[in-house]
């Protein structure tokens, strides 16, 4: 058995996005991951071949989301289903405090 806190071991550095790989069986992986202002660069959309569960346990965020466009601002407790194949992209992160995220990829049974 693992166990720890979600929101301990956390740098007071962090020059790049903190991804943490918690749990993955090759059909589910769940991440902690840790923005302070970070964003997807210019041009950068993400294009994955999972579904991916987000909640944003801390901080605040904007994402931006193609076919159908849209623009999400999220705050703490807020989540979203992103299916696969969906682009998307994170607009901005809060600096001001971390953004604690909880992600879960996920393919889908047949």
């Amino acid at each position: 058995m693992i166990s720890s806190n979600f929101f301990a071991s956390i740098p007071a550095h962090l020059p790049e996005e903190l991804i943490d790989v918690l749990a993955d069986s090759g059909v589910v992986r769940f991440e902690r991951i840790v923005s302070r202002g970070h964003a997807s660069p210019p041009g950068f959309w993400y294009d994955q071949q999972q579904h991916e569960f987000v909640l944003l346990l801390q901080g605040k965020a904007e994402l931006e989301l193609l076919d159908p466009e849209e623009h999400l601002c999220l705050q703490a407790g807020d989540y979203l289903l992103i299916p696969a194949q969906r682009k998307h992209r994170v607009v901005r992160t809060s600096s001001d405090e971390d953004c604690i995220w909880l992600a879960v990829f996920y393919h889908e049974q047949g």
